[in-house]
C-alpha cells in the first residue's frame, strides 16, 4: 500500500520505524510525515521524524563539508527540518503530560526532545521527572545522568549512573558515562597545595598584634588583639510506563 493511502497514524509510524531500521531514511520520512499528518499530536511520531530528519541533514553536512549556506531567500537561516519535528515533538508531549502529569515514558521523551534541541537545563528537569517517577528504570537514569554529564553536574550525574548499573549490570553505556562523571568531578574538586608563604604575612601580623597587647595595660587590648586572628581560607567546593515506541538513536 502506498505511504499516502494509510490512514491509520500507528500504522504509518510503524512502517517508518520499519523503513529506519533498514536504512531506507527518506521513505521513514515519508512515513513518519504521513503518521503526524493523520495525527497532529502524535508526539513520538515527532520524535522519530526528527531522528530521521537528523540523520539526513548530517549526511548532507558531511558532503558539503559545511561550506553550504542555507537560507530561506531572506538572509535568514532555515531551521533545520529536525530542529521543526523536535519543537513539535515538545509541544506534542507537553499537551500528554496536561492530561497526565504521571505519565513518566512522555517526560523521559520530552527530556530527549529537550536535549535533541540543545536545551539541556530543560531536559534535565523533565529527565529528573521521569526518573522520580520510574526509578527502577535503567534508561532513564543513564539519560539522566548523561544530561548532567552535558551541564558539567559531575557530582549529580554520579547517582543515577551507579543506580543505572545497579539495575542493569550490562549497560555499558552507564559505565562508560559514569566513568567520565568521577573524572569531571575528581578535576573540580582538586585543588593545588597552598604555598606556606600565603600563611606568613597573616602569621607575622598576628605576633606583632599580641606584642603589642602584651605592653597595654588593660585587658581588653589583649581581647582585641586576638580578635584580629586571620581566618584561614575556606576550599571553594511517565502511570505505569507505556512500551517505548521511540528508538534509542
Amino acid at each position: 500500500m502506498p505511504i499516502t493511502e494509510i490512514t491509520d497514524a500507528q500504522q504509518a509510524m510503524a512502517l517508518g520505524d520499519q523503513l529506519l531500521e533498514n536504512n531506507e531514511t527518506e521513505k521513514a520520512i515519508e512515513a513518519y510525515m504521513r503518521a503526524t499528518e493523520i495525527d497532529p499530536n502524535l508526539a513520538d511520531a515527532w520524535f522519530k521524524l526528527g531522528i530521521a530528519y537528523g540523520l539526513i541533514e548530517k549526511e548532507q553536512e558531511l558532503a558539503a563539508q559545511n561550506d553550504v549556506d542555507v537560507t530561506d531567500g531572506s538572509g535568514k537561516q532555515e531551521k533545520p527540518n529536525s530542529e521543526k519535528a523536535f519543537r513539535k515533538a515538545v509541544e506534542a508531549y507537553k499537551k500528554i503530560l496536561d492530561q497526565n502529569p504521571e505519565d513518566h515514558a512522555a517526560w523521559f521523551n520530552l527530556g530527549r526532545s529537550y536535549n535533541k534541541l540543545n536545551e539541556d537545563q530543560e531536559a534535565a528537569k523533565a529527565l529528573k521527572e521521569a526518573v522520580k517517577l520510574n526509578p527502577e528504570d535503567s534508561e532513564y537514569q543513564t539519560e539522566l545522568g548523561a544530561i548532567l554529564i552535558k551541564l558539567a553536574q559531575y557530582r549529580e550525574a554520579i547517582p543515577p549512573l551507579k543506580k543505572a548499573l545497579e539495575l542493569d549490570p550490562d549497560n555499558s553505556r552507564a559505565a562508560d558515562l559514569l566513568e567520565d562523571a568521577e573524572a569531571g568531578r575528581s578535576r573540580i574538586d582538586y585543588v593545588g597545595p597552598r604555598s606556606n608563604s600565603n600563611a606568613s604575612p597573616n602569621t607575622n601580623a598576628n605576633a606583632n598584634t599580641n606584642s603589642n597587647a602584651n605592653t597595654a595595660v588593660t585587658s581588653n587590648s589583649n581581647t582585641s588583639a586576638s580578635n584580629k586572628t586571620a581566618v584561614p581560607p575556606t576550599t571553594p567546593k511517565p502511570t505505569p510506563k507505556p512500551e517505548k515506541t521511540v528508538p534509542n538513536i
